[in-house]
């Protein structure tokens, strides 16, 4: 079978809630009650006043206690906390920032992909269907003092918009890398082109999308994490111009800054591009 086939919302959900734990594992969970408190009242206190200002029925109130078991037992509560909560959280936590444009993260990031200094091609089948493409840039300080050593980590879905380690037939580290850059801060990175894609939608989240008579399509963007030390890190999403639902992703991802307008490649293969991140101080 293809992985159109057989890659499933309960499949893909299952991937990324255990990515996500492993995520959590490793990092500090210290609570304020008090900011718990604050917080998780005024949750409560919103969500009483749209009851109230739509007069929701008890009818209404089932579908919606059905459908957020259903979401647990998808486990889909990554993906729809990534497509409609996280671009809001991400709008405030990098509020203040000078240099490079964030945007979310989403659920298929895994950490630990095959690493390279420079210039390199990100692990791929052979013959891996799509335009050959070269993202390249530079990694500097907010004065445009390159940065020697920055890691650019990459990650992106195919040219049929599957991702691996959360599709089937995939090998494990498709399309992922990470890349050093050189004593002059640059990077280059080849790869393919990726596709726009729908979320998984055969479970809990695509039964939202239907109900409310949305659609379940991202445009097509490569994903990146970039760090050096002392400095902040950033994850953002770049796209391109004049590409499908760029101006209504279902995540609400998309910012002016971070939209791309590839030329045809130096080499005459494919198709090239040169954006660069400024990161600000730690």
């Amino acid at each position: 079978m293809s992985t159109t086939e057989t890659a499933t919302a309960a499949g893909s959900g299952r991937n990324a809630t255990e990515t996500f734990r492993k995520k959590q594992g490793t990092g500090a969970t210290g609570v304020d009650q008090a900011r718990v408190d604050a917080v998780a009242r005024d949750v409560l206190s919103a969500m009483h006043d749209v009851i109230r200002r739509h007069r929701l029925t008890y009818a209404e109130y089932d579908a919606l206690k059905a459908w957020l078991i259903r979401v647990g037992e998808d486990g889909e509560w990554p993906l729809f906390l990534d497509v409609w909560i996280e671009h809001v959280v991400e709008e405030v936590a990098n509020a203040d920032r000078k240099g490079a444009v964030g945007t979310i993260e989403g659920p298929y990031y895994v950490p630990g992909a095959p690493e390279f200094t420079g210039e390199g091609t990100l692990p791929m089948r052979e013959d891996e269907p799509g335009t050959p493409f070269l993202f390249q840039g530079t990694v500097t300080d907010l004065d445009g003092n390159p940065l020697a050593g920055a890691t650019v980590d990459f990650w992106q879905a195919d040219d049929a918009g599957f991702y691996s380690q959360f599709a089937p037939g995939i090998p494990e580290w498709n399309l992922r890398g990470v890349c050093r850059t050189g004593d002059d801060g640059t990077f280059k990175i080849h790869t393919v082109k990726p596709a726009p894609y729908m979320i998984p939608h055969d479970g809990a989240c695509g039964a939202l999308i239907e109900a409310a008579g949305w659609h379940p399509w991202r445009p097509a963007h490569l994903h990146l994490k970039v760090a050096a030390p002392g400095r902040q890190l950033i994850t953002t999403q770049l796209y391109f111009a004049g590409g499908d639902y760029v101006t209504d992703d279902v995540a609400q991802a998309v910012k002016p800054e971070l939209i791309l307008d590839p030329v045809p490649a130096a080499s005459g293969t494919g198709e090239e591009v040169t954006y660069d991140f400024a990161l600000d101080p730690a």
